[in-house]
């Protein structure tokens, strides 16, 4: 699979990443693992990766699929429970999270469908979660602890980094994503402090179909939901319905992604031209019939120029 060949070529440095990359990804699935909690490459989007790879020029770095999730936030790094509370400002996790103590208690890459036995709070994790904290909720609920962390609920879109190998390569990526409802994606990366050639990263998301809300808190340990059975179920329709959206917006986009390698078609069945490529078609085309003329009026001019105007037979006929 190949771009178009108006893209410049990729330069070494950036095939000397894509090959380390695809080396990684080529490792067996029951031996690969990455940094995310699922630890490998979402199922729903490896095709939209695979395709990508193929293509000169692009390379996936990171990926997610979008996701559900219910965490407990991590403190801030360089902060701990025994400091004072002026001085110790609580923060989600980077990652979600997993770092600064965070604990995941909920993760899923597909939308999640309720079950009535188990109760929405059994199936997002909450199992277990007191409704009111010991010794009264409104210290709590202020952070007046030595140790408060918040707990979310949060529905995340499909986020997708792709390394590309010039800025005109960055510029399709950020086209097609754009055009496909991404609509915060952006590109980083875009100038080179040394003698190696630009390749920019392109991140392609769409923030606006993000959700995220406050279902709890945890104190010195002990944890309670702070909103009720009904609100949980409200949260987890929402991230469903935005589960079906997100999935049109990345068939959109890996339907922008096959057009750029595959030019798409005209109802004749013929191919797309932009007009510099039109241009070069018409003006071969032109030469071809000029040539095509000049030799049919080089033959008429032998046949009826020649010295042997009184022969009764054809120049090139052969006697003796």
């Amino acid at each position: 699979m190949r771009t178009s060949s108006a893209l410049p070529l990729p330069p070494p440095n950036f095939s000397r990443k894509k090959e380390c990359i695809l080396e990684l990804l080529a490792v067996p699935e029951a031996e690969y693992s990455d940094a995310s909690p699922k630890g490998s490459v979402d199922a729903e989007i490896r095709d939209l990766i695979e395709e990508i790879n193929a293509m000169d020029g692009f390379v996936t770095t990171s990926s997610c699929a979008g996701r559900v999730s219910v965490f407990v936030e991590g403190r801030k790094a360089g902060t701990s429970a025994e400091e004072d509370d002026a001085a110790r400002p609580t923060t989600v996790a980077a990652a979600g999270g997993k770092g600064g103590g965070g604990t995941w208690l909920f993760v899923s890459h597909d939308p999640v469908e309720e079950n009535a036995s188990e109760g929405v709070r059994g199936l997002l994790g909450l199992r277990g979660f007191s409704v009111k904290s010991e010794g009264g909720g409104d210290d709590a609920a202020r952070g007046n602890s030595k140790d408060t962390r918040l707990v979310h609920f949060k529905f995340e879109p499909m986020i997708l980094h792709v390394l590309t190998a010039s800025l005109e390569h960055a510029q399709v990526i950020l086209r097609c994503a754009l055009q496909a409802g991404f609509r915060e994606s952006g590109a980083v990366n875009l100038t080179s402090s040394g003698a190696e050639a630009v390749t920019p990263i392109v991140a392609v998301r769409s923030m606006g179909l993000s959700l995220e809300s406050l279902i709890g808190i945890q104190e010195d340990g002990a944890t309670r939901c702070t909103v009720s059975d009904d609100y949980l179920l409200s949260l987890l329709r929402i991230a469903n319905e935005r589960f079906e959206e997100n999935k049109k917006r990345i068939e959109r986009f890996r339907t922008a992604i096959l057009e750029v390698s595959y030019p798409p078609r005209k109802r004749d069945g013929t191919e797309w031209e932009d007009a510099q490529t039109r241009r070069e078609r018409k003006r071969m085309e032109g030469l071809r019939r000029k040539a095509e003329l000049e030799r049919q009026n080089k033959e008429r001019g032998v046949i009826e120029g020649g010295d042997d105007g009184d022969l009764d037979f054809p120049v090139n006929t052969e006697f003796t």
